[in-house]
């Protein structure tokens, strides 16, 4: 249990600031406006990833929606009530907010708002959130969950020292983010000059080639245990068992994935895969590409997905390049427009074509440039992940006295 300084006022949210929900014209695209006399009508769409401030809005609304919604303006704090649930903005703009925000206002007199900003970002305010939301049998955020938590506030000057501190914090993560989107923008950049031969590396001179899929990919699914049963989908076992759902920035991710056992396993060797080895899927959402890592067990597919095995003209590293590239996408495009059924067929993947280096070192020193990028980019994100769990245990301690500032 947390002992907070003497000093420190504990107050109820509801006693120092006012609380007010969004409110929504209907229907919306009634009041949807392109003129600039709009008003900033603000979305989640329009809250930054990291970052703590709304600075623009992509939708106006106009004055008649707004009178019939809720006005916000710059300084006050509007909280998702749901999805994100409880994350806090500080608003560098006037606008309105539907009913999926609430807004909280009228507190300087007790509250910095940067100091504000992280109190309502810690675990402490949101275990209360959600403790009041269990409570109230409501699985969203609403005013009367607001208006009941409780929290310790040092005095005004402190409050400025201590956001002072963690906005040091932020600030470094922010150039962080700016540094990883310049970092992935050049990447994607490189990939189609390098995917289209626009740009070839130094030393290689050998003519590319236009192939059909079939010429140089061998696709693979499962088709020798369609019956496989809710019961059979392990949650430990022999075998992963690798679905679209897995997939993740172009690899995959085991921390949801499903099992299979050994006999399902050996049940059909096509479907076997290995690290390098290319999956695409062909249900739901189709075209999503990834490569299988090193991984510690077998591995098998679900029956929404296809290995892409190469022929030894192609390398495998050079072809997930290729698929994740706007060749693939906008084949994919074409093959989705009008179409309400989502699934790839291996007929249709006959109609694939793309261009490639008949030299196969140079297609492996493209994959090789492209994923040095790939990992400077993972570097920087590891970096900013440490650093935002530093701030989480500076957070900690500032918050709750255990560590004090001189003010």
């Amino acid at each position: 249990m947390v002992t907070y300084p003497q000093d420190w006022k504990e107050k109820s949210f509801n006693n120092f600031m006012k609380i007010k929900r969004g409110a929504s014209p209907r229907p919306i695209e009634s009041y949807l406006t392109s003129s600039t006399d709009g008003v900033n009508w603000i979305k989640i769409g329009d809250a930054p990833r990291y970052g703590k401030y709304i600075v623009s809005t992509k939708e106006k609304i106009t004055l008649q929606g707004a009178a019939h919604s809720v006005s916000v303006f710059p300084g006050d704090f509007i909280l998702s009530n749901s999805m994100s649930f409880g994350r806090p903005y500080i608003l560098s703009i006037d606008g309105c907010i539907h009913d999926g925000w609430l807004r909280l206002y009228d507190f300087q007199t007790e509250a910095d708002d940067e100091f504000l900003y992280y109190l309502l970002s810690s675990s402490y305010v949101q275990r209360q959130y959600e403790a009041f939301a269990a409570g109230s049998g409501v699985q969203n955020l609403n005013k009367e969950v607001v208006k009941k938590v409780s929290v310790f506030l040092p005095s005004l000057p402190e409050q400025e020292e201590i956001a002072r501190t963690l906005s040091q914090f932020d600030a470094y993560i922010d150039d962080l983010s700016d540094l990883i989107e310049k970092k992935k923008s050049i990447r994607d950049g490189a990939l189609e000059d390098l995917i289209s031969g626009r740009t070839r590396l130094d030393g290689f001179h050998d003519d590319w080639v236009k192939v059909c899929f079939n010429q140089v990919i061998v696709p693979k699914a499962r088709i020798g245990w369609q019956g496989l049963k809710k019961h059979e989908y392990l949650r430990s076992g022999y075998s992963y068992l690798i679905s679209g759902t897995d997939f993740k920035d172009g690899t995959i991710t085991l921390n949801n994935i499903s099992y299979v056992s050994k006999e399902r396993y050996d049940m059909d060797v096509n479907i076997q895969v290995t690290e390098n080895d290319v999956l695409v899927t062909k249900d739901g959402t189709i075209g999503k590409v990834a490569m299988v890592p090193a991984l510690s067990k077998p591995a098998t597919l679900n029956s929404g997905v296809f290995v892409f095995r190469t022929e030894p003209q192609l390398a495998p590293a050079f072809l997930y390049r290729v698929l994740i590239s706007s060749v693939f996408k906008e084949f994919i495009d074409i093959l989705s427009a009008g179409s309400t059924i989502k699934h790839l067929y291996q007929k249709d993947l006959k109609n694939f074509k793309f261009e490639m280096p008949k030299n196969i070192k140079e297609q492996r020193a493209i994959s090789a440039v492209l994923t040095a990028m790939d990992k400077e980019i993972e570097r920087l994100e590891a970096e900013r992940e440490k650093m935002i769990q530093i701030r989480e245990g500076a957070m900690d301690d500032l918050l709750t006295g255990r560590v004090r500032l001189t003010v």
